[in-house]
């Protein structure tokens, strides 16, 4: 009977914690009238509140199958049945966590600069959308940001087994910004929107056949097509930033990129990363398919000159030497060449990028430095031409801020905006 009463105990408790986190909304994350232009939309709350009480279902057929049996049971099987309860606990608990993590950062200061990354990345859906109408199998929920440590932003796709969340899958992107890097001129923050757009499109498995495929072909060499596909998402997510951002895009992914030698030169056997000087040779290859030869040359000339690998022998001689040969192979595989989950497109084709773009793009960065906002812009192209406009130097970075992302955030009246609005659209 002291056992017995000792396991009990132990249930008590566990029972009492058992519901508490099946539920996460507006008021439980913090965030408050004034915050709703920048919140989550009702749709991240309710795919958030799907899966938080799919986990609490789990945990009430757990509980309950334990409350029915532990009286007489072995005690052993008492053990594993609690251990069962609680490992459904700790995974309501960790989705909570992150929802709660990336939720309730919109009631911060940071709220605005979160919201117009959201913009951003809506934005990019929207460019495929607009070229390639009904592409997506179906609605998909737009990428959600979250600022976090670490040195570059991150992306979590969508429907991925989480290992934090104890193998339960995401039910819509998540993109990490580091604390210092939610300015709006980032180009590998298009990368990041580039991987989530690879997994929604289905081409992942596809892309990388293809591309070993014809590293093998072109190369003879299994080491090569061994190399280039395990590079193959960060190939594509590169030269799909381009598309989204233009020539832009590949000057902020060159300075994101920008570290002493012996890093750039240094080959990383089973990366999933493209060694840093080849992978810039990658970006100006692409400029150069694109038709913007002149930036690509200039971008393969700077690049040679802060690198030179006689002085760092730290590639293998077969990777470096076939670079010239392969990586246009590549480029064209990736960008050029049609998929079948792309309905027989090529992804330039579902991500168009013109020579009217990059004029747009250059005349938004004049206004930027004159202090006004262009009006018609798309947010994907902001990016570019906020980064054009800070590299004149003629602009503070805190006033560029603001002009950028108050454009991307459209503010509503608050009479259009109230809690109880959202709440129930959230629980409609």
């Amino acid at each position: 009977m002291e056992v017995r009463a000792f396991l009990r105990a132990r249930i008590v408790a566990l029972a009492a914690r058992a519901h508490r986190l099946s539920r996460i909304d507006y008021a439980s994350t913090g965030i408050r009238p004034q915050d709703l232009p920048y919140a989550p939309s009702p749709a991240h709350f309710r795919a958030a509140n799907e899966r938080l009480a799919t986990i609490d279902a789990q945990i009430a057929r757990r509980l309950r199958r334990l409350r029915q049996s532990w009286a007489t049971a072995p005690h052993e099987r008492v053990l594993v049945d609690i251990a069962l309860v609680e490992r459904e606990v700790d995974r309501a608990r960790r989705a909570f966590g992150l929802f709660f993590e990336v939720f309730g950062q919109r009631g911060t200061n940071f709220a605005p600069a979160l919201a117009a990354h959201d913009a951003i990345a809506a934005d990019c859906y929207a460019a495929v959308r607009a070229a390639a109408p009904q592409i997506f199998r179906g609605p998909v929920l737009k990428p959600l940001t979250y600022m976090e440590h670490g040195y570059s932003p991150a992306t979590m796709r969508r429907g991925v087994v989480l290992r934090r969340l104890l193998g339960e899958p995401n039910p819509f992107p998540i993109i990490r910004i580091p604390w210092d890097r939610d300015n709006p001129w980032q180009a590998v923050f298009l990368h990041e929107v580039s991987h989530n757009l690879q997994a929604d499109l289905g081409i992942w498995q596809e892309n990388r056949n293809a591309v070993q495929t014809r590293a093998l072909r072109f190369s003879g060499t299994p080491l090569l097509a061994r190399v280039y596909g395990l590079w193959h998402k960060e190939i594509f997510a590169d030269l799909a930033a381009i598309l989204l951002g233009g020539p832009a895009a590949a000057w902020g992914m060159a300075l994101f990129l920008l570290h002493p030698s012996p890093r750039v030169l240094t080959f990383r056997p089973g990366g999933t990363h493209p060694t840093g000087f080849l992978r810039i040779l990658i970006l100006a290859e692409m400029l150069r398919r694109m038709g913007f030869g002149a930036e690509a040359a200039r971008m393969e000339r700077v690049w040679r000159r802060l690198y030179d690998p006689r002085r760092y022998p730290r590639l293998p001689a077969v990777l470096l030497g076939t670079a010239g040969a392969l990586v246009p192979q590549i480029v064209d595989e990736i960008a050029f060449q049609t998929r079948r989950n792309l309905a027989h497109r090529a992804l330039i084709d579902v991500i168009p990028f013109r020579t009217g773009d990059e004029e747009a793009i250059r005349e938004g960065a004049r206004l930027l430095v004159e202090g006004r906002v262009p009006a018609d812009l798309p947010p994907r192209h902001m990016v570019s031409a906020a980064a054009y406009a800070l590299a004149t130097g003629r602009t503070s970075p805190p006033s560029l801020i603001r002009l950028v992302i108050g454009r991307l955030v459209e503010r509503r009246p608050p009479a259009a905006a109230t809690l109880g609005a959202a709440q129930a659209a959230l629980a409609a």
